[in-house]
């Protein structure tokens, strides 16, 4: 999709008659596709703003492209054309009938199993309401997931719409989540998508290699998202709905009809959340889709002076205050009054409350140096780092290896950056939070005393601010501030049910631009290109490094693709798993590690550190390359 002045002086031509015989071919295009004229005249009447032109011209590119590209493959790949065909509709009935199976394997006592019933229950019975904007605002650990999919397979069958998508805010989620589901409803019913290792390589697919027919109609459904349920990311889902791309737009389609389901909604970047929003309201209005937002701190999206969010956002629990209340699990201190302390300081605290204990640091420099001090102190059974220095697989392996000690019951100490707030279901005793935005306060509370199994004492956070450990950036900054004032004003606060709204209106208006790109305007003047070039969930655009001496295993795979000419989705994907995002200023002062392979990927070839990730310490002589 072009920008419209590219597009008006590609098509300057043709108003102008210069092309011979156009007015022939759109009388034969009519003619042959059976197009009444009058039906067409009838979208003139529609009561569409520009914006919502906007989105029925991506909608009506959807369409077009993905069926151009389907009846391509019908012609030249019948193999792959029909191996789609094996994709079924959404079976809301026999996909209910799985989830309450699931249920009633559960415990039913104990007052959390009974909340999270009761919150169950109620947010059912709002699911026969017509399509909008709703919101599942509950405490950590209340079942959120399942209970939105409960709410969104009864909503489909009221309003007839055609598939669910579960969007989550980053990748390494996104496998419990869709695990999780996968367990419940079988295979076959469920799409794992996120962003390929080298998706911007090409805009035409793989051809797929020998595989199951399930695999293979898996591989061609991330496509075109022709399935019943969907798991994706945020990025996934926002930069296709904004592209101008062929290969990302022919996802809008299937978005259309659909419930889409968004889990911690608080993780949307505020420099762009106006566009994002707005967005949304349009696909809701043109295209006749749901949204739920779920999470434990709803950001305020709602309409009022000087935000243009939505109109209306329907809570699926009214009494979530209630919830908050009963389920209060954590005590919050504030850790030498919030005055800046060392990692000396910091770590003689942490091995005080003689516990297991997680501390959670703003940025990787930070949370290495914290753990390097720890390293040898303290009489933890066992210590952990997490961190996207990391690599999937490595991440995966030690979340693993931390789960399997808790449930051991063994003293451990995690030391981790903020990506542990979202989804890892972590439950620690204590738990310590360097200061943050509030809503990663809060999330960093959810993995303390998850369970409530610490009785009436419940567990305890800790909040503390440490010298020269800088921020992630300047919005991050400004809002950590601002948490930090109303802390120290009402620590108890925290257990206030509607804090988190009054914060996040209060940090748009005061600290960010909720429009920063002026994108809703763009929009309106039909800027396809522009507004792809400029909508980004990341700002700081990382390169993935391939990491090379991570274990036998990623070696082994880069010596079994380096010599391939081209390199198939599934290559990819199993490279995804050892791959590191480094931003480009990384790249470029450690360019001697780093290898740029003739397939276009980079291979970082420096030291792995088998606890922290990737290292510039010197490497040891039986791991270099020759």
């Amino acid at each position: 999709l072009p920008d419209k002045s590219a597009w008006k002086s590609d098509t300057e031509p043709f108003k102008r008659g210069e092309v011979a015989g156009f007015e022939e071919i759109i009388k034969t295009f009519i003619r042959d596709a059976e197009i009444n004229e009058q039906d067409i005249r009838k979208l003139d009447s529609f009561a569409f703003t520009e914006s919502q032109r906007e989105a029925f011209i991506r909608y009506l590119f959807s369409v077009l492209t993905d069926s151009d590209w389907l009846s391509t493959e019908n012609h030249f790949d019948e193999d792959n054309f029909n191996a789609r065909i094996g994709t079924t509709s959404l079976q809301v009935d026999m996909l209910t009938d799985k989830l309450e199976e699931e249920f009633s394997k559960k415990s039913k006592d104990g007052e959390i199993n009974i909340l999270r019933n009761n919150a169950r229950d109620k947010a059912r019975h709002q699911a026969d309401m017509p399509c909008g904007f709703y919101s599942l605002a509950l405490p950590t650990g209340m079942g959120k997931t399942l209970t939105s999919v409960a709410w969104a397979l009864r909503h489909a069958k009221k309003n007839a719409l055609k598939r669910i998508i579960i969007v989550l805010p980053y990748i390494n989620i996104i496998d419990q989540t869709a695990q999780t589901l996968k367990d419940i409803f079988g295979e076959e019913w469920v799409l794992e998508h996120h962003s390929n290792y080298n998706e911007s390589a090409s805009e035409e697919r793989e051809e797929p290699e020998s595989c199951s027919p399930l695999k293979k109609r898996k591989e061609l459904a991330c496509e075109n998202w022709d399935y019943p349920i969907i798991v994706t990311t945020t990025v996934q889902f926002f930069e296709s709905i904004f592209s101008n791309r062929p290969s990302k737009c022919r996802k809008i389609h299937n978005i259309a009809e659909s419930v889409v389901i968004f889990d911690e909604v608080q993780t949307l970047p505020k420099e762009i959340i106006l566009p994002t929003l707005k967005m949304l309201r349009d696909i809701k209005d043109v295209m006749n889709t749901s949204f739920l937002f779920c999470t434990a701190t709803q950001p305020a999206f709602e309409k009022r002076e000087g935000f243009d969010g939505i109109d209306n956002i329907y809570p699926l629990i009214e009494d979530s205050a209630v919830l908050y209340e009963k389920t209060k699990r954590v005590e919050h201190h504030l850790l030498n009054d919030l005055n800046p302390i060392d990692n000396s300081e910091l770590l003689e605290a942490v091995m005080k409350t003689n516990n297991s204990a997680l501390v959670i640091f703003n940025t990787k420099k930070v949370a290495l140096e914290f753990y390097s001090a720890a390293r040898s102190e303290g009489d933890w059974e066992k210590k952990h780092h997490l961190s996207t220095a990391m690599c999937p697989a490595h991440r995966k392996a030690a979340i693993k290896d931390i789960r399997n000690d808790l449930a051991a019951k063994k003293k451990i100490l995690v030391v981790s950056t903020q990506l542990i707030e979202a989804g890892v279901d972590f439950d620690f005793p204590v738990v310590f939070r360097a200061m943050a935005p509030l809503e990663a306060i809060i999330q960093s509370a959810g993995r303390c005393n998850r369970e409530g199994a610490l009785g009436e004492m419940g567990g305890d956070v800790f909040l503390f601010k440490l010298q020269d450990s800088g921020m992630p950036d300047k919005t991050y900054a400004a809002c950590a501030g601002h948490a930090e004032e109303l802390v120290k004003q009402d620590i108890s606060r925290l257990h206030d049910h509607k804090i988190f709204n009054e914060y996040y209106a209060q940090v748009i208006r005061l600290y960010v631009d909720p429009d920063k790109l002026k994108i809703n305007e763009i929009r309106e003047k039909f800027k396809f290109k522009t507004v792809n070039d400029s909508y980004r969930l990341i700002d700081k655009p990382a390169e993935g490094l391939y990491i090379y001496n991570y274990n036998d295993e990623s070696r082994q795979l880069l010596h079994s693709l380096e010599h391939k000419e081209f390199l198939s989705k599934d290559d990819y994907r199993k490279m995804q798993a050892y791959t590191v995002q480094a931003y480009k200023y990384f790249i470029l002062k450690n360019s001697e590690m780093c290898k740029t392979m003739p397939q276009g990927f980079m291979v970082w070839y420096g030291n792995y550190d088998p606890e922290t990730g990737i290292s510039l310490a010197p490497i040891e002589a039986d791991k270099l390359v020759v």
